[in-house]
């Protein structure tokens, strides 16, 4: 049975073939693609609306030097949003669950940002690693302290996406199967169980939200120190 409950986290495959590249792929599908006419539908002009938004608030602190990430964070978001999303519908996978697939997202951003830094100021983008008026016998330490947190970066990013996400399908999992088993012995708590359920999968919709959304800010955030 605690076998069971973690099954859902496999990636799956059909006939030897990796379905997570399918998971990958088909919610680029579901968004209908801008035309040449000067009037949209309704669908069309409120994902034009929510993704200028989006990048308008995004990138308002960041230098214009850094609006050139502009397409790729949020096409990054659009992209965790509808797998997270995806993946709070029944019998689906969610790849954002797997951690080296989070870490994949993570590790290059991350590491793009600081690159960034190092090469188009040094001095400043070193000078993170020592915040000013530091007393002298303390240098050393507050600079491997600081160096160690630059790398737990990525590993944070990566970490709090999938086990979010994990956990939030794990509780779904652990309540819907109580409110199946006390159906038939006791049907009031049963009820009430579903009732929390039905909360359950309100909350986790909001943090399939949030949790994309977090993920791009915080990488919007580090590009901004270093831009």
């Amino acid at each position: 049975l605690n076998l069971s409950f973690f099954d859902q986290f496999m990636s799956p495959s059909y006939m030897g073939i990796p379905l997570i590249v399918l998971a990958l792929l088909l919610p680029w599908l579901l968004f209908p693609s801008p035309s040449s006419r000067w009037l949209e539908n309704r669908l069309l002009t409120l994902q034009t609306w929510f993704i200028n938004r989006f990048t308008f608030q995004l990138f308002m602190p960041i230098n214009p030097g850094g609006h050139k990430w502009a397409l790729l964070l949020t096409s990054l978001m659009v992209f965790l949003l509808s797998l997270n999303m995806m993946g709070l519908l029944p019998y689906t996978f969610t790849p954002t669950t797997q951690l080296s697939m989070n870490m994949g997202l993570a590790v290059p951003l991350w590491l793009a940002t600081v690159l960034i830094g190092l090469r188009n100021q040094p001095t400043a983008a070193l000078g993170h690693l020592l915040p000013e008026g530091t007393p002298a016998p303390l240098i050393p330490i507050l600079i491997i302290i600081e160096t160690i947190s630059l790398f737990i970066r990525p590993l944070a990013l990566g970490v709090r996406l999938t086990a979010n996400l994990t956990a939030g399908h794990l509780l779904m999992q652990l309540i819907a199967t109580a409110a199946f088993v006390l159906f038939p012995l006791m049907p009031t708590m049963a009820i009430l169980t579903g009732l929390i359920l039905f909360l359950l999968t309100i909350l986790e919709v909001a943090v399939a939200m949030i949790q994309a959304y977090v993920f791009v800010l915080l990488m919007s955030l580090y590009l901004q120190e270093n831009v």
